[in-house]
C-alpha cells in the first residue's frame, strides 16, 4: 500500500511539474503580451498626444515647410525602433522620422479611416497594408478650432515585443524550475515523515494480526502518525494484558470450580462404592451440599458479571433515599453482627439524602462491601458507614477496623477471583467476584470508589453517587 502511495505521490509531483510549466509558458505568455501591449500602447499614446498638442505641429502641418515639424519627431519617441507618422486630414503621410518618406512626396494611405478606430487607441496589425512586419500603432488626433487638421500615428515594432515578452517568460520559467526543484525536497520529506514510519506500521500490524502483541512499532515522532503508531502499541499491549487475564481467569475458575467439584465428586463416590456407611453419610451431604452452595455462590456472581457487562449502559436509573437504603441494608446483617459483636454505626446526612442511580445495584454495592466488612473485621470492633455531600455529589463510606489489605494487593483488588493471601485463609466461602461487581456497578453509573487500608488496622471503601437536585 505505501508503495502505491509513494508512487501517487511521485507521478502527482510531476504532474503537477509539467502542468505548472505548461501553464506558465502559454497563459503566463499571453498574460505577459497583454500587459506589455497595455503598458506601451498607453505610453505611446501619450507620446502621440503630446504631439497632437503642440503648438508648432498644429500651425505648421497644412504649410509647405514641414521640417521643422519632422525635426521635432525625432526627440518624442520613447521607445527604439519606433516610427512617428504625422498623417494629414486627406489620410496622406506628410512627415515621418523614417527616412523612406519624405515631406515633399507624401505617401497615401489605402482605406484609411480613423472612424475604424473606435473607443480604442491602439491598434495590432500592419496599419491598413503599409508595413510588411506587424506593428502596435496608436492614433492621436491634431485638433485647432474644433476642426481635425491631421493625426500622429506611432508604431511600435511587435517583435521587439515579443523578446521582451520572452525576457520576462524566460525568467519566470527558471524561477519555476528553481521552485520546483526545491519542492523535490518534500519528497524527501514525505519518504521520512509519512513512507517510512507507514511501513514500520505495516509491519506491525502484520506482527500483530499473526499473534505477536509483544511487537513495538518504532515509530515517535509527535504527529499523527506517531500517535497512530502510539495508538496501535497501546492496543496490541492491551490485548496482550487482556489475553493473560483471560488465562488468568479461566485459570482461577478452574481452580475454584475444581475444589468443590472434587470434594462433592469424591464423597459421591465414596458414598456410592460403600466406603462411608449410611451411619456416617449425613455428615457428607452436608458437606457436599456446603460445598454446592459454594458453587452456586460462584455462579451468580459470573452471571452478574455478565449481566454488567451487557447492561451496563440500561441502567434503571431513578431518585431514591440512599439513606434509607442503607438503613435497610445494615438492617440485614443485624444477626451477624450482634453474634460477632460488631457494632454497625450509622453516620448519615440529614434524615433524608437523594441520589440519582439504579437503586437495585446500589443495594447490590452496598451488600457487597458491607458483606466484606464484617468478614474480615475483628469481634468487637466498629463498622461504619457513612453519608455526606459535596458539590452535587453524595459520598458512601464504609469503614471497618479489621485486618486490612497489604499494600502491594490494593491495585488488584478489583480483579476478579483475586483474593490476598491474607484473607485466603479467612475467606472460605468467598469467591473473589464481589469488589469486581462493586467497581462494574460504579463505573456503569459514571461515579468513583477508592479504598483506603492500613494492613491490621482496617479498610475504608469510598464511591460517589450523583445527588437528585
Amino acid at each position: 500500500m505505501t508503495k502505491r502511495i509513494s508512487l501517487k505521490f511521485l507521478e502527482a509531483y510531476l504532474l503537477i511539474g509539467f502542468l505548472g510549466f505548461l501553464l506558465i509558458t502559454l497563459a503566463g505568455s499571453h498574460m505577459i503580451e497583454s500587459l506589455l501591449e497595455e503598458e506601451i500602447s498607453e505610453s505611446l499614446y501619450q507620446s502621440a498626444y503630446r504631439v497632437a498638442e503642440n503648438e508648432s505641429v498644429k500651425n505648421n502641418i497644412s504649410s509647405s515647410n514641414l521640417n521643422s515639424i519632422q525635426a521635432n519627431l525625432y526627440m518624442i519617441s520613447d521607445y527604439p525602433s519606433t516610427v512617428v507618422w504625422i498623417i494629414n486630414s486627406e489620410g496622406d503621410i506628410i512627415v515621418s522620422t523614417r527616412k523612406d518618406i519624405s515631406p515633399d512626396q507624401p505617401i497615401a494611405l489605402q482605406d484609411f479611416d480613423p472612424s475604424d478606430w473606435g473607443s480604442n487607441y491602439y491598434q495590432v496589425g500592419n496599419f491598413y497594408g503599409y508595413f510588411q512586419d506587424t506593428y502596435l500603432s496608436v492614433l492621436a488626433p491634431i485638433t485647432d478650432n474644433m476642426t481635425t487638421k491631421g493625426y500622429v500615428a506611432i508604431h511600435y515594432l511587435m517583435s521587439d515585443l515579443y523578446q521582451k515578452r520572452g525576457e520576462i517568460l524566460f525568467v519566470i520559467q527558471i524561477l519555476f524550475l528553481v521552485v520546483y526543484v526545491m519542492a523535490a525536497y518534500l519528497i524527501l520529506i514525505y519518504r521520512h515523515y509519512v513512507h517510512k514510519p507507514l511501513k514500520e506500521i505495516t509491519h506491525g500490524a502484520s506482527e500483530f494480526a499473526n499473534g505477536n502483541l509483544s511487537y513495538k512499532i518504532p515509530v515517535s515522532s509527535e504527529n499523527e502518525i506517531g500517535y497512530l503508531a502510539n495508538s496501535l502499541n497501546y492496543m496490541a499491549e492491551k490485548l496482550n494484558r487482556n489475553g493473560e487475564y483471560q488465562r488468568q481467569f479461566i485459570s482461577n475458575i478452574s481452580h475454584d470450580f475444581r475444589s468443590p467439584l472434587t470434594s462433592i465428586k469424591g464423597y459421591v463416590d465414596a458414598m456410592l462404592d460403600g466406603v462411608i456407611p449410611p451411619d456416617n453419610q449425613e455428615k457428607y451431604l452436608k458437606i457436599i451440599a456446603y460445598e454446592a452452595g459454594r458453587l452456586e455462590k460462584l455462579t451468580e456472581g459470573l452471571l452478574t458479571l455478565n449481566e454488567l457487562d451487557i447492561h451496563k449502559r440500561l441502567l434503571n436509573i431513578q431518585t431514591f433515599d440512599i439513606n434509607e437504603v442503607i438503613k435497610k441494608t445494615a438492617a440485614t446483617y443485624e444477626g451477624d453482627c450482634t453474634r460477632r459483636k460488631i457494632l454497625l454505626e450509622l453516620v448519615l446526612s440529614g434524615k433524608e439524602l437523594y441520589a440519582k442511580a439504579d437503586v437495585e445495584q446500589i443495594q447490590q454495592v452496598l451488600h457487597n462491601l458491607l458483606n466484606n466488612a464484617i468478614k474480615f473485621s475483628r469481634n468487637n470492633s466498629t463498622i461504619i458507614i457513612e453519608t455526606t455531600e459535596k458539590n452535587d455529589k453524595i459520598f458512601v463510606s464504609v469503614k471497618d477496623h479489621g485486618i486490612g489489605i497489604p499494600k502491594q494487593s490494593l491495585h488488584r483488588i478489583w480483579e476478579r477471583f483475586y483474593k490476598t493471601d491474607i484473607s485466603r485463609g479467612k475467606d472460605q466461602t468467598g469467591t473473589g467476584l464481589g469488589l469486581s461487581i462493586v467497581k462494574e456497578i460504579i463505573t456503569a453509573h459514571g461515579e468513583n470508589i477508592n479504598v483506603i487500608s492500613t494492613e491490621g488496622v482496617g479498610t475504608e471503601f469510598i464511591f460517589t453517587l450523583e445527588k437528585a437536585k
